[in-house]
């Protein structure tokens, strides 16, 4: 079976688009455009994208410099979008959202731009509205292993410690649970 453009037997390769003769900067603005269109990327998870579709590195650099210059692509709107949806969505705590921001190639100032938006009231408010959803499922479990379920699921979604032993307290102590057992665990 010969293809449409004469050259040769068999069907179009599945590939067929990236084995055209195509300008890198071309193929490297349509393969962010395609990218960002899904949804929001960083510049380095584009650069990324860019590498192993071997874009050479110098027209990588021109096309992230220019979408950046129009506003394509802004990593502080990327992180402040994140940090509210997580945050809002998953109930992360900054620790968390901060790990995930590194591991999408966010600088480090402008994730501690990002999670500052969420104080610590806001913080502890989330971690509160978690452990009343899942408190009702530790009922009849002994207090030790509520206190670790309870505990553990907001370490997990990156609350500090003692944050997280006095939300747990306090919630026990409002659903009647003598909170004497947390002596132990957490100072008055």
């Amino acid at each position: 079976m010969r293809r449409s453009d004469g050259s040769g037997d068999g069907p179009p390769s599945a590939n067929a688009e990236r084995d055209l003769p195509r300008d890198p900067e071309e193929r490297a603005r349509a393969l962010c455009l395609r990218l960002l269109t899904g949804t929001p990327k960083t510049r380095r998870q584009l650069a990324d994208a860019m590498r192993r579709r071997e874009v050479p590195d110098e027209v990588a650099e021109r096309v992230l410099s220019r979408f950046e210059d129009v506003g394509l692509i802004d990593d502080a709107a990327f992180a402040d979008a994140w940090v509210e949806s997580r945050h809002h969505g998953r109930g992360l705590a900054r620790r968390a959202l901060a790990r995930e921001l590194r591991t999408r190639g966010v600088e480090s100032a402008v994730i501690e731009r990002a999670v500052e938006q969420l104080d610590s009231t806001r913080e502890e408010e989330t971690a509160r509205a978690l452990v009343e959803r899942k408190l009702r499922a530790t009922r009849g479990l002994d207090r030790d292993k509520r206190i670790r379920r309870l505990a553990g699921m907001l370490a997990r979604k990156g609350y500090p410690e003692g944050l997280a032993l006095r939300v747990v307290r306090r919630a026990l102590e409002e659903e009647g649970e003598d909170a004497e057992f947390l002596d132990g665990y957490l100072p008055e």
